[in-house]
């Protein structure tokens, strides 16, 4: 058996005698992709109630795969028959990969792993569920911990698309390998990480929620205005403070505190107090009701919120006057090429002016006005021009003091943007303000106004996503290519960080992190090492042939 079994192990063959510990919603979820995945499949929890529920929800939701088409009549009575529940540890001795999925506490998993032990095989593989316990901490409950690896699924577990395999400090490749194998059975997308707070896909989720936390502080925008830039400007599927309400906030408060903890207090992952004060009010989101969001309607068919709006249709005439466009890079080059496409007259900013005051300079660099020839279409902003500045390399107030333009930021690609956050001081120019929401709606785009910041809303989210991202890889957590996949399926993200990262230029997302850092002062917006070697490299994102990624030709 022990040869036949290394034998299998290095062909990378699943389990096929895989246990459940815990009947719960994961651990069912878990025993219905194994009785699926052609596994023998035990199931156990020492609460009889609970095992006898577990049993009904798996056969339940093979039933439910069945009617869908995802499984015959046939294939889901089988995958039913391969299923058994067990009152007792012992019954899971001759199990070659056993599952725990019971409640995060690191001493009843250390007694559930000591006495599973004396149990399983000696190369029987242990894996845990867990999603904020190390790995390493929870292995030194087991005899070998060299058998022992993280298998994080995600919620619900016959859904989602993804599972994480962990290396802990002491993880043996054969065990590794095998718990890929049996992942990829289940017909999960595996990914690697190795042990730390959140692993991979929640790790570098973290700056979601949490930067949303900051800037609904700093009162740069309200929680609803927040969200929907996330949904239509950036294209998620829910904003941060609804992903938040969904996974419970109290539950995301824990999740926070264990990251600081684990961390030794690392500033980026600090803990926001109003998740503190919402949690100790019990408005814990959907779960009790009401949370950043009021769900007391939604049982009667009630929204939470407003719909989106579909997208503005561009007025009649609307195209008039002159546009500038300054400054070079990737979303210059959109900006140039939108406002050409909707029928404007584009003038670059060294262009002879022929004494036509622009209705509107787009600056999306920083290189003084007053240096431009004086005949030039730039140098017509000195004589009152409405300008739109592009707020990357600091906030419109460190940008423009005293000054009378607007501010705006917007992530490439703006073709596939739905809105532009536009951001004003006590010195813009009502002209100014009017002229940038005239041109944007021109373009087709919603415009929003927040406070100010580096990066306004979405810009300052997602760089900060990115740098994690950046972060992960550079301290070997995971592989570029995982980073992506995993915030793709176990986030729904609407790109890859470190893939967006690339099509918005590595300049301006570090441009935007400088900003954040310079303005604040804080450590929480220093920018990842492996982001700052790519940029020194050259390797500025697609555009310049690589950046996180190889583009060839």
């Amino acid at each position: 058996m022990a040869t036949e079994r290394s034998a299998a192990e290095a062909a990378g063959e699943p389990a096929r005698i895989v246990g459940v510990l815990g009947a719960g919603t994961m651990g069912a979820g878990i025993a219905q992709l194994a009785c699926r995945s052609g596994a023998q499949t035990l199931l156990f929890d020492p609460v009889p109630e609970a095992l006898e529920k577990g049993r009904e929800r798996v056969l339940d939701g093979l039933r439910r795969e069945a009617s869908k088409g995802k499984l015959s009549a046939e294939e889901a009575h089988a995958a039913g028959e391969r299923l058994q529940t067990v009152a007792e540890l012992d019954a899971l001795a001759d199990c070659e990969l056993v599952i725990e999925a019971v409640p995060e506490r690191l001493e009843l998993k250390h007694e559930i792993y000591g006495r599973l032990s004396q149990i399983v095989g000696e190369r029987c593989v242990l894996a845990t569920n867990t999603s904020s316990l190390p790995v390493t901490a929870i292995a030194a409950g087991a005899t070998h911990p060299e058998r022992v690896v993280g298998m994080h699924f995600f919620n619900p577990a016959p859904v989602m698309a993804l599972l994480e395999v962990i290396a802990g400090v002491r993880s043996g490749e054969p065990a590794l390998r095998l718990a890929r194998a049996t992942g990829t059975a289940m017909g999960k997308t595996v990914i690697d990480a190795s042990d730390g707070p959140g692993f991979l896909v929640n790790r570098c989720n973290r700056p979601f929620g949490l930067e949303a936390l900051r800037m609904l502080a700093e009162r740069i925008a309200p929680i609803e205005t927040i969200d929907r830039i996330c949904r239509v400007e950036g294209g998620f599927r829910m904003g941060p403070f609804e992903l938040m309400d969904l996974v419970g906030i109290d539950t995301g408060l824990e999740v926070s505190r264990s990251f600081y903890e684990l961390s030794f207090g690392e500033p980026r992952w600090r803990p926001s107090p109003i998740a503190a004060r919402y949690a100790a009010a019990g408005m814990h989101g959907r779960k009790s009701g009401v949370g950043y969001y009021d769900y007391s309607g939604v049982a009667g068919g009630g929204r939470y919120r407003e719909e989106d709006p579909p997208p503005p249709s561009a007025e009649a005439g609307a195209a008039e006057g002159v546009i500038v466009v300054t400054g070079e890079g990737v979303l210059a080059d959109e900006l140039r090429a939108a406002v050409a496409g909707a029928g404007f007259e584009l003038r670059g900013p060294h262009e002879p002016s022929g004494g036509v005051l622009p209705s509107l300079i787009v600056e999306c660099d920083r290189e003084p006005v007053s240096e431009e020839p004086a005949g030039s279409v730039a140098a017509a902003a000195e004589r009152g021009a409405a300008r739109m500045v592009l707020c990357a390399h600091g906030s419109l107030s460190a940008l423009e003091p005293g000054g009378s333009a607007v501010g705006f930021h917007v992530l490439p690609s703006f073709e596939r943007a739905g809105l532009v956050e536009l951001t004003r001081s006590e010195t813009s120019s009502p002209l100014a303000a009017e002229r940038a929401e005239r041109l944007l709606a021109a373009l087709g785009k919603h415009v929003v106004w927040v406070g100010d910041a580096p990066g306004l809303v979405l810009g300052r989210i997602v760089c900060q996503v990115i740098n994690e991202s950046a972060f992960a890889l550079g301290e070997g957590v995971g592989e570029a290519g995982d980073i992506d996949t995993g915030m793709l399926l176990g986030m729904s993200h609407p790109r890859g960080p470190l893939e967006w990262a690339d099509a918005i230029g590595l300049d301006h997302v570090t441009a935007v992190l400088g900003a954040l850092q310079r303005e604040y002062g804080e450590e929480r917006y220093r920018t990842a090492p492996a982001l700052r070697r790519l940029l020194a490299a050259g390797r500025t994102g697609r555009a310049a042939g690589g950046g996180f990624f190889d583009y060839p030709g």
